[in-house]
């Protein structure tokens, strides 16, 4: 069952989830000490909903969750479903390379209220295909489910068959692919609901392969921009205006870019949870050069760009 606001119960619809066009990976930030800024979280999320983003993965890859505790990552579900749930679609990353977690997460955030899961195919201790579609066959039937298809984070592909076998569930929403376009077209061919996981590609995805929209990060930083990119139609100049930052965000691995950027507006605090350190000195000063470029009222936040120095950052390795 899934919660929205004013206290009003219904079943979460997988068609729902089907139709999102623009989901927001969503970033989470920190207090110095390393624990959860709820108070900087309510605000991004508040500006993802004020700027038309109907759907935020909770957890995910750019939220970190893979440095959460469980008892964090449902917690933070929970609390976004609690605060936000009428206005957005909750999305929890409960998936894991084992399958016992994954079913225990999944069970726990459905439990909470979220509208769906987001599942990954198991990373680092791979398996064979048909353990794959065992994997996911073991949470599917729990309630709408995306299918998140990343090989550079896995090692694994998920080949086109694995999601076709898994299409038979009513609860598959659809996959977020970031292999490419091509791949995105085989599934639209299909009828499979596809979301680009590539920001430097989910222009073309929508609009010329078929794709439903994008799960992106650099709508963390420019919700209203990738609005429009998703929604008003086929936009080249647009989408030539933000490869420049797009391509900046994921000079070094993803959340790195996203979190840097976000200190430099002002809207989280500079406190990174180790492995993750911020982007050097050089890159920040092309970060604000960009937002002039494209235009300060365009990004997250009512602070004026900062550069930042190193020693303004906190690196947090226990938590």
């Amino acid at each position: 069952m899934s919660k929205n606001l004013g206290g009003n119960y219904r079943m979460t619809c997988t068609e729902d989830i089907k139709s999102l066009r623009l989901i927001t990976a969503i970033k989470t930030p920190y207090l110095p000490d390393g624990r959860f800024d709820l108070e900087a979280y309510d605000a991004l999320v508040n500006m993802q909903i004020e700027n038309g983003v109907e759907g935020v993965i909770v957890g995910g890859t750019t939220g970190e969750g893979q440095l959460m505790s469980w008892e964090e990552h449902i917690m933070l579900i929970a609390h976004t479903v609690n605060c936000f749930g009428g206005n957005v679609k909750v999305i929890g990353n409960t998936g894991s390379n084992s399958t016992r977690e994954a079913i225990h997460a999944t069970e726990q955030g459905f439990a909470v209220g979220m509208h769906a899961a987001l599942h990954i195919n198991p990373y680092y201790g791979k398996t064979s295909l048909d353990g794959m579609v065992a994997h996911f066959q073991s949470v599917l039937s729990m309630g709408p489910t995306i299918i998140y298809n990343v090989p550079s984070r896995t090692g694994q592909d998920i080949p086109p068959h694995v999601i076709q076998n898994l299409a038979q569930s009513t609860c598959l929403a659809g996959v977020k692919e970031c292999v490419g376009n091509d791949r995105i077209k085989e599934y639209t061919d299909n009828r499979i609901v596809v979301w680009s996981g590539n920001d430097d590609q989910c222009h073309d995805a929508r609009w010329g392969y078929g794709a439903t929209g994008v799960i992106s990060v650099a709508s963390n930083l420019i919700p209203g921009l990738m609005r429009q990119l998703m929604f008003v139609g086929k936009n080249p100049a647009l989408n030539s205006k933000l490869l420049p930052l797009i391509d900046w965000l994921f000079h070094m691995p993803n959340p790195i870019g996203l979190n840097t950027a976000l200190a430099q507006l002002g809207v989280v605090r500079p406190v990174f949870r180790l492995p993750f350190v911020p982007l050097p000195l050089k890159k920040r000063i092309e970060f604000v050069n960009l937002v002039k470029e494209i235009g300060r009222e365009h990004f997250v936040g009512t602070k004026d760009v900062q550069v930042l120095d190193d020693d303004d950052f906190f690196l947090v390795s226990r938590y």
